[in-house]
């Protein structure tokens, strides 16, 4: 419960930020227009990094660029030991569908479609406006802020961050992630897992290859793709749990070149998710157990290159408290939603399995609109006004943070 002390500090917060953010959103929105205008990829994301420190030291902080230049960290404040606040900087190599806006991509196929690009915007007004806070001596504790390189990437950049030792004296963690399923203005919390585990696999199937009019004499290799594409996922559905939510959804077949020939070689390329940490360590011998037993009649070879993605995101209980209590005051207690367990996959899981921490979901659909995107399209786009509301939400949490470290 917040205490008399906390909920005069939020109230004196909210008339500062409503000021702070009265004259700087402006600012913040067109950051993220131009960084949605200049989208990188995965460990690619030079010129958004050099973007990100530039305006943290115009404004007297002291950012600290990771080795390739790509992500930084930059603490506020004081302490033995920092809330660590993450951003993630990269965007999806697709193509941007929303030509006729003006801060549509110039980069062709590339597009910041699951809104890292918000995500940027909001952690740098947080960082702003605590540095303004830590200036007036309003901030009690020191804060981490992580922009983070290549959350879409197989292994994702939380792992290059944590390598660095940029998260060792961090003692909790929080982050956003835009949700077009929510209303602008609204917060999504889960106690518990609020992500599932996301892998990669890659099948490669092979065989002496020969003519159709002849397949028993070889390994009839796109019957046997398949196969595998159509009955591995029934077998998963078998092998494990059902409530565990095991799954694999093939991306991309390919196989062959004329109509007349069977191929030597196939493939098939997918994703493998599940609600269930436990049921995600074993994920990779399962899944080739089944992957050779399906293709294992028709004579062909199999390989299996399976990739650890990231475990589920699991948000510690406190951490959860610690959003809502300051979304009540900031937002409003009609702003704060319970959100589902999703199968998308997050590697802000990798931090939240050395400290405690949480992931909320940050509303972007303009209420009303049915027209929104979905994450990973490229017509996907955010209602603006999502910036300032996170802006609220992360340096309300800083603060409240802080004052509890005392």
């Amino acid at each position: 419960m917040t205490t008399g002390d906390e909920v005069r500090l939020l109230a004196e917060l909210s008339h500062h930020l409503d000021r702070w953010l009265a004259v700087n959103t402006e600012m913040l929105v067109e950051f993220r227009r131009d960084v949605h205008a200049h989208p990188e990829v995965a460990r690619a994301e030079v010129r958004t990094t050099a973007k990100v420190a530039h305006l943290l030291a115009r404004a007297g902080l002291e950012p600290t660029v990771l080795p390739g230049g790509t992500g930084l960290v930059c603490d506020i404040g004081s302490g033995d030991t920092a809330l660590g606040l993450r951003a993630d900087l990269d965007a999806l190599p697709i193509d941007d569908a929303k030509l006729d806006l003006p801060y549509a991509s110039t980069v062709p196929g590339v597009c910041h479609a699951c809104g890292h690009d918000v995500h940027t915007a909001v952690l740098l007004g947080t960082g702003l406006a605590l540095a303004e806070l830590a200036a007036d001596g309003r901030l009690l504790g020191r804060v981490r802020l992580v922009f983070q390189p290549a959350e879409e990437a197989t292994p994702g950049g939380a792992l290059d961050v944590m390598a660095t030792g940029a998260i060792d004296s961090v003692r909790s963690m929080l982050a956003l992630h835009c949700d077009p399923r929510q209303d602008v203005g609204t917060l999504g919390l889960r106690t518990g897992p609020i992500t599932g585990s996301s892998d990669h696999v890659h099948v490669h199937l092979s065989s002496p290859g020969g003519h159709t009019a002849r397949p028993h004499l070889t390994g009839d290799l796109v019957y046997a793709l398949a196969k595998v594409v159509g009955d591995v996922p029934s077998v998963l559905s078998r092998r494990v749990d059902p409530r565990a939510g095991l799954s694999i959804v093939w991306g991309r077949v390919q196989a062959g070149g004329a109509a007349n020939a069977i191929p030597q070689h196939g493939e098939a390329e997918g994703t493998v998710r599940s609600l269930d940490a436990g049921v995600w360590e074993h994920a990779p011998e399962v899944v080739t157990e089944a992957v050779t037993g399906v293709a294992a009649p028709y004579g062909v070879r199999v390989r299996v290159d399976y990739t650890r993605g990231c475990p589920p995101v699991v948000n510690d209980r406190a951490s959860v408290r610690l959003f809502d209590q300051v979304a009540h005051a900031l937002l409003g207690p009609d702003r704060v939603v319970q959100v589902e367990q999703s199968l998308g996959g997050e590697d802000f899981a990798w931090y939240l399995e050395k400290v405690p921490g949480a992931l909320a979901r940050l509303g972007v659909r303009t209420p009303g609109d049915e027209t929104l995107g979905d994450l990973h399209q490229g017509s996907f786009d955010a209602d603006e006004r999502a910036i300032p509301t996170g802006v609220r939400v992360l340096v309300g949490a800083a603060v409240l943070d802080g004052a509890r470290q005392r």
